[in-house]
């Protein structure tokens, strides 16, 4: 039962969970601010398994084998100069405090160092954002080498090699930028300059090696106006390498067509390196041939478009352009039908559905048929250093549950480290609701939601980095967000699909970690989370729990009309 239902009678909740008189008073007149116990608003979405694990689930086992303990870093044997990685980059790794390779980063840095495109799907807390970043600074790092060695005259001005990652959200994009920047060399400086362009942030003044971005605040600055009208092809020419981070959410949803559009640009431009290489030509992005968008483009599904085949070429179907006038330009789909690979692609997630072609993992698997997939061991799987904590509530316990696991993850052995709690919520409702149940117990805390300003959001982060306490959050720092330490999340509401379930609990129990989860729940998820116990028991994927075909709600139903059917026979 939802706390709106029980708002007509405030005073003897807040009586049970021991809150002064005038809490109730205040929530009685903001009755909009509810903590919801309620069933999720809609049903699980589903999960298919990693189809395709590859490279980490044999060294995952190897490494089990050999005793390695904790599950998190690879074989002691295994270093960062084993891995391909040079020298410099190693030293500039141990100087940020990381002296080994996790298992995920050992096993996909050999694979991004090559020229596949690569697919990581591994869980949080993995290590995943420096495994693509460790490899991908180590070639730029190759390349410019390799250019003051050759000290070639050829080379136009502003032609520089550029690592593009696109993230979903400003502080994702900041994140990485302040990981990048963290790899230093002798001199303190950074081996290659990173910057984001996000939110608030312009185009930076100093081109950057590393530009992290939003899909929209990249399709911004390239279809701006542009008065040499060669700054787009100038900037698709030089980016080299392109990290799809967090792809889950890159591919689907409200970022899906902006991702399409900056793809269909990427390979476009492919195509022209492509013909002028193979014609022989000076190799430039001031040709005549410019990407122009059909009424197609920016709505066109993944679906097909593409077919990879072997050699690193790309196969293009024709695309069928309807009442084009004479003399129209062609669509960029049939620019070159077969041409040369000459950038590559990673594609980076915690969670990463593939029941259905829609998803994001459908997706990849059509458009990128070759690539290497690194799938991690705990993949949507129930990792062990979590501690479980699985408590019904009805509404006369939930204001008290709540109040009482708050007040075990504070508690801690270490009385010296500052203790972490997150506290998610599906609503921003719940958020303010649940903040304003712990202040009036004397428990401080911190907001963190959308409807919170950028400026305020980083200072809360930075705040609960920094001094530890308790984080009440929804689902907008359930994603990428590395916070250390985090000793304990608590689901004061149950999440409303299982990609939300994942990333909550994947928040504590990072780099090698343990932590503890509490989730509260009421009746009407009494068979959900019985669903879920009984996978993770099981040692079996969350989404095995779901149905691929119905709604978690109805395979209950049915499991149900079973029963009946058994004992009445």
């Amino acid at each position: 039962m939802a706390l709106h239902h029980l708002r007509l009678a405030p005073l003897a909740l807040l009586r049970v969970a021991g809150l002064p008189p005038r809490a109730s008073s205040r929530l009685a007149a903001h009755h909009h601010h509810l903590l919801l116990f309620a069933p999720p608003a809609r049903p699980w979405r589903l999960l298919s398994p990693a189809a395709r694990p590859r490279a980490l689930a044999t060294a995952a086992a190897e490494a089990d084998g050999a005793g390695s303990g904790d599950g998190f870093f690879a074989e002691e044997s295994t270093l960062w100069g084993s891995l391909g990685v040079s020298d410099r980059l190693a030293s500039a790794l141990r100087g940020a405090g990381l002296a080994r390779p996790s298992l995920v980063q050992a096993a996909c840095i050999p694979h991004v160092l090559t020229e596949n495109d690569v697919i990581v799907a591994a869980e949080t807390g993995s290590g995943k954002t420096h495994g693509y970043l460790v490899p991908l600074i180590e070639k730029l790092c190759s390349k410019s080498s390799n250019t003051e060695d050759d000290n070639s005259q050829d080379t136009a001005p502003g032609v520089h090699d550029i690592l593009l990652v696109l993230c979903p959200n400003v502080m994702l994009c900041e994140q990485v930028v302040r990981m990048a920047n963290s790899l230093l060399d002798e001199s303190g400086a950074p081996l290659k300059s990173a910057a984001a362009v996000c939110g608030p942030k312009g185009w930076p003044a100093v081109h950057p090696d590393i530009l992290v971005a939003t899909p929209a605040a990249l399709l911004n600055y390239l279809f701006d106006y542009d008065p040499e009208k060669r700054r787009r092809e100038r900037f698709m020419r030089n980016v080299k390498f392109v990290v799809f981070d967090e792809a889950d959410m890159l591919l689907c949803g409200s970022f899906e067509n902006q991702v399409i559009r900056l793809i269909h640009m990427l390979r476009f431009d492919e195509k022209l390196l492509s013909r002028a290489q193979d014609a022989g030509k000076e190799v430039s992005p001031g040709s005549d041939d410019e990407y122009h968008e059909d009424s197609d483009s920016e709505g066109a599904e993944f679906s097909g478009s593409d077919e990879e085949n072997e050699g690193n070429l790309v196969r293009d179907r024709p695309g069928k352009v309807e009442n084009s006038p004479v003399g129209a330009r062609k669509d960029w789909r049939r620019v070159r039908k077969i041409y040369k690979r000459s950038k590559q692609y990673v594609f980076v997630a915690a969670t990463l559905p593939q029941s259905g072609k829609k998803t994001a993992g459908g997706v990849l698997k059509r458009m990128f048929p070759d690539a290497v997939w690194v799938s991690g061991t705990y993949l949507h799987h129930h990792n062990p250093r979590l501690e479980r904590r699985w408590i019904e509530v009805t509404a006369d316990t939930q204001v008290d549950a709540l109040i009482d696991a708050v007040k075990y993850g504070l508690k801690s052995k270490d009385h010296d480290a500052p203790k972490r709690t997150m506290v998610f919520t599906n609503t921003v409702d719940a958020a303010n609701s649940v903040s304003d149940i712990l202040q009036r117990v004397g428990i401080p805390c911190i907001l963190y939601h959308r409807e919170s300003s950028l400026e305020e959001r980083a200072n809360n982060l930075q705040s609960f980095r920094e001094n530890g306490g308790v984080l009440v959050c929804t689902d907008a720092a359930a994603r990428g967000l590395d916070v250390p330490n985090v000793s304990h999340v608590i689901q004061a509401e149950f999440a409303a699909c299982a990609v939300d379930f994942l990333h909550r609990v994947g928040r504590t129990a990072r780099a090698g970690q343990s932590g503890i989860v509490t989730s509260l729940f009421t009746e009407a998820n009494r068979d959900l989370v019985r669903a879920v116990r009984q996978a993770e028991e099981l040692a079996q994927p969350v989404e095995r729990a779901f149905s691929r075909k119905r709604s978690f709600r109805n395979k209950l139903k049915k499991q149900a009309l079973q029963r009946r059917e058994a004992s009445l026979a």
